[in-house]
């Protein structure tokens, strides 16, 4: 007969952290969130270290490269999505690395041939009121000159007013070239008492913008995780089908780790993926796999050489596998087992293999359960896809503002790798929904208030680091009573309205 298990599969919801003794040097300031995002042996310290314990889904809606240099940033990783062809995934992690801190690609273009209306309308989309003037109204065209808002007045012109006659043009313009230095291009700006320098070639192609109000950000970005060449950290997606081919590509074009993106990682098809990069790679690659729910698929992706091994099965907010194929684990309790098997692991065979905790994460407060339930660090797809960052559509219903998001199982991203056991090359049902999540703003505060309240936590707990957390943690489940009696209750909140509840 099947095999059951006993306990019964719990979520993230269902538990909450019991206060620890707290001495004075437990202040968030103090809390040190770094974690390691390989494995490593006993007493040596892993290949790479990342400073935050967050990392973005291998998803269309949440790892593009803008999200990929936002959260390297931060301290942090994102896996640029696997589900583009293999070109255009080596394109984007180029792209990532090739970024250089304080350069910013321009994507406010415009022809000089275009009108004040064009500006306008670029401006709305966009949000920016810096945009370059090139000849072919792209990027990287011959630079012709900007736009600022300083020089146009809408109350005095018409909107059919051609760009090439209200520009600054490039004569006028004071610019840098491909070899000003980012040092050097914060003092001309504040020399020239500059907004924005443009950067060309030696061509006159614009390459970068330098921004006056990047200066400030670039000092407040002490986590940033840079590579020994001074280049942010990113990691990319793969599969288990076109490995032979993607992998040489996304390792020339810098990744610095890979992950399997996979719904079932207990699988012959990673163990053969896994093996074929070390035949060719030795552990100089590194590359995650999974998702597993138990000790055994644990251990299966552990001896066949991950270097991380992701947790979850049917977790997301997207994802519908456990409805359309009855399988999957409550997050809480898979996280639990997975982690106390990598512990055992540990102490047997003094290689210590990083958890990732991929899917379930609804609240802020459930990052700090996941970590305490032994979790290095977290993937997470919806929490991502809500900021500016993400490759998706900013779009208003009713008045408020959404972003779409849709699952690497739904008929629009149709992921059929991922999803793949060695059938027809196809996706025969979906495994995901396509959807929307309210708009939040940037990624650079939307993580900076979840991991103050992860701090917090944490010194509530008595911990400044993550091991220590995990070691002095004190969890206790909730009943659903407990869970209402959690928050707000037996009130009527002044945000309310009064009429509603007439």
């Amino acid at each position: 007969m099947a095999f059951y298990f006993e306990e019964v599969s719990h979520t993230f919801n269902e538990y909450l952290l019991v206060p620890g003794y707290s001495s004075s040097e437990c202040i968030p300031a103090n809390v040190s969130l770094k974690t390691p995002l390989t494995k490593f042996k006993k007493g040596e310290q892993p290949a790479i270290t990342m400073n935050i314990p967050l990392t973005s889904a291998i998803m269309q809606s949440v790892s593009g490269e803008r999200l990929a240099i936002a959260l390297a940033r931060e301290g942090g990783v994102s896996f640029i999505y696997g589900s583009q062809s293999i070109e255009d995934e080596a394109a984007m992690v180029a792209r990532a690395k090739n970024f250089k801190a304080g350069f910013v690609v321009s994507d406010s273009n415009i022809t000089p041939d275009a009108t004040l209306n064009d500006i306008l309308a670029l401006k709305e989309r966009n949000g920016h009121s810096t945009i370059a003037v090139t000849d072919d109204g792209t990027a990287n065209g011959r630079l012709l000159g900007i736009v600022t808002s300083r020089d146009y007045r809408v109350s005095r012109m018409d909107g059919s007013e051609k760009v090439s006659s209200f520009m600054t043009p490039l004569e006028n313009l004071i610019v840098g070239s491909d070899d000003t230095t980012l040092k050097q291009a914060n003092d001309i700006i504040w020399d020239h008492k500059l907004n924005s320098l443009p950067i060309i070639d030696k061509e006159g192609r614009l390459k970068y913008f330098v921004f006056r109000k990047d200066y400030d950000a670039h000092q407040d970005n002490p986590n940033e995780l840079l590579d020994k060449d001074k280049r942010y950290v990113v990691g990319a997606g793969i599969n288990t089908r076109d490995y032979a081919e993607r992998v040489p590509a996304l390792v020339n074009a810098g990744a610095d780790v890979l992950c399997i993106d996979s719904s079932e990682g207990f699988s012959e098809w990673q163990s053969r993926t896994i093996s074929w990069i070390r035949e060719h790679y030795g552990d100089n690659v590194k590359v995650g796999a999974g998702n597993v729910v138990d000790k055994d698929g644990f251990l299966f992706l552990a001896e066949a050489g991950a270097d991380f091994i992701k947790v979850g099965i049917g977790g997301g907010s997207i994802c519908i596998t456990r409805e359309t194929k009855g399988i999957g684990r409550g997050q809480a309790t898979a996280l639990i087992d997975v982690c106390k098997a990598r512990d055992e692991y540990f102490e047997k065979t003094g290689v210590y293999v990083p958890v990732c905790s991929d899917g379930g994460i609804v609240h802020d407060h459930h990052m700090t359960l996941a970590l305490a339930m032994g979790a290095d660090f977290m993937m997470l797809g919806r929490y991502f896809a809500r900021f500016d960052e993400s490759p998706t559509n900013k779009i208003s219903i009713k008045g408020n503002y959404y972003k779409e998001y849709w699952g690497e199982g739904s008929n629009r991203a149709r992921n059929w790798q991922r999803y793949d056991l060695g059938g027809d090359k196809k996706l025969s049902f979906e495994e995901g929904v396509d959807s929307y999540v309210p708009y939040a703003g940037t990624l650079k505060d939307n993580v900076s208030l979840s991991l103050s309240k992860v701090k917090s936590t944490m010194c509530n707990c008595g911990a400044l680091t993550i091991p220590e957390l995990q070691q002095k943690a004190k969890l206790t489940l909730v009943s659903a009573t407990s869970i209402i009696e959690g928050g707000a209750h037996d009130v009527i909140q002044k945000e309310t309205s009064l009429d509603s509840i007439k």
